[in-house]
């Protein structure tokens, strides 16, 4: 359907670990996440639950389905993660530039041979009124 986004890829990898949800009534659950589905659906165990008055339990497994959620806040060394880290600046190369890469590709083709494509043109590229003025300059001096 579509990417999965830094949230949904943070939450899978807290499972294992031991995390804070706070619901939206206000209720906060503490234990380990031991299951999480893209939809913030998650499931804990050896919970201790705090309610909004602040009287604590608890509870064995538990099952929170994501809507309730308001907050989750999961271990520190999370921040380690590879998703995290910083994406280099030959990584996207050779990777396209995006929906109107079609085009792109035949500017740049068009840019390498010269603007109408015979090989007898000067080899300057010409995609601005600019570049015209310039080719007309070039070719009066030469």
């Amino acid at each position: 359907m579509g990417t999965i986004g830094i949230p949904v890829k943070l939450i899978h990898e807290a499972v294992g670990h031991v995390i804070t949800v706070e619901l939206k009534g206000g209720a906060s659950y503490r234990g380990t996440l031991y299951d999480a589905e893209d939809n913030f659906n998650i499931a804990m165990k050896d919970i201790t639950v705090t309610a909004p008055d602040g009287k604590q339990s608890h509870l064995e497994n538990v099952y929170i389905r994501g809507n309730m959620l308001r907050f989750i806040i999961v271990p520190d060394m999370l921040q380690q993660a590879p998703m995290f880290k910083r994406i280099g600046p030959n990584a996207m190369k050779g990777r396209g530039i995006g929906s109107a890469r079609g085009r792109a590709t035949i500017l740049r083709a068009q840019a390498r041979r010269g603007r109408g494509g015979s090989s007898s043109s000067s080899g300057a590229a010409v995609s601005a009124p600019n570049n015209r003025a310039f080719l007309t300059c070039q070719r009066r001096i030469e």
